[in-house]
């Protein structure tokens, strides 16, 4: 009797360390699950800014890696060589990046007003309209949305790109050249418009209203959409939902954009309140859109081949 007690008081002790082993390595696996990595390329932390004033980077189930880009062709450069996940982008830089060979797909469409994509130039300066801009420097950054603004204003007022002299710089570069009167022109985007008119008086020689439909991307990796795709759509989802929100309270926004990057609260209160940014599904007009802006480019000499942008889309991730 007494061997049999023993075994009775012994036994219990083992399940319960057993027991108690099995719990640790569920956790073990848990933790590993929330601490799955997501690595999100950003511009001058536009989208992190909306996700962080919306509320909806907290409780996340996984962990992001952010990586900020100062424009989108090194964003576009980080996704062709695997360095992050996904990133927001504009059409013209992602059409230039799958050109370049980017093994990545547009994931998500947002659709937004086109005021803050914009030549400017000078207060003082001479320029009054696009024909004036023949003969002139225009600076901007090779293969963003800059460059395909000036390419298709200068085709409206019936010129060429070979009838300026495009100079390439990336933004900071260009607004120090504007400043001191290397270039005579620069075709760039918001922030960059927008602090141009606000604290330099610059003017607005051309924007892009009625040139171009204006479509943002989310896109991703080919490895991220196959190995990553529930964490991934779930980003894209928060993403959805931040934009949203930010349509009802720019101001709110602007200020978590402010302590952020350091831009003045003014600049992009003006910026959101004008730019309108909506979630819009990946549907045939958005890749008509796409098609559009590639065969420009094509035409332009900008890319060397055409480029069919159908299979550039991944309509798996459904907006909700």
């Amino acid at each position: 009797m007494k061997t049999t007690s023993v075994r009775h008081q012994v036994l219990p002790s083992w399940h319960w360390l057993l027991a108690g082993i099995v719990a640790l390595a569920c956790h073990g696996a848990a933790h590993a699950a929330a601490t799955e990595v997501l690595r999100v390329g950003d511009q001058r932390q536009g989208t992190r800014g909306i996700l962080e004033a919306s509320g909806l980077l907290k409780d996340l189930p996984y962990r992001i890696e952010w990586s900020d880009f100062p424009a989108a062709q090194p964003l576009g450069e980080a996704l062709n060589a695997g360095v992050i996940d996904t990133g927001a982008l504009g059409d013209a830089p992602l059409i230039f990046a799958l050109a370049a060979g980017a093994r990545a797909r547009a994931v998500s469409a947002s659709k937004l007003q086109s005021e803050g994509l914009a030549v400017v130039a000078n207060a003082n300066s001479p320029i009054t309209d696009v024909a004036s801009l023949k003969g002139r420097r225009i600076a901007t950054t090779r293969g963003s949305i800059g460059h395909f603004l000036v390419i298709v204003a200068l085709q409206k007022a019936g010129l060429k790109t070979s009838d300026v002299n495009l100079v390439f710089l990336n933004p900071s570069d260009a607004k120090a050249a504007l400043s001191a009167g290397a270039v005579d022109a620069w075709s760039t985007w918001d922030p960059y418009v927008a602090i141009e008119e606000l604290h330099d008086h610059a003017k607005v020689i051309v924007n892009a209203v009625g040139l171009r439909d204006s479509y943002t991307y989310q896109a991703a990796t080919d490895d991220a959409i196959r190995n990553k795709h529930a964490i991934l759509a779930d980003f894209l989802q928060r993403w959805a939902q931040a934009q949203r929100w930010a349509l009802l309270h720019p101001e709110q926004v602007a200020e978590a954009q402010a302590r952020i990057t350091g831009l003045p609260k003014e600049v992009l209160t003006y910026i959101y309140a004008r730019a309108k940014l909506h979630p819009v599904p990946i549907d045939a007009e958005v890749i008509r859109a796409q098609q559009r802006t590639a065969d420009v480019y094509e035409g332009a000499g900008v890319i060397p081949r055409h480029l069919d942008v159908g299979p550039s889309f991944d309509t798996s991730f459904k907006l909700k």
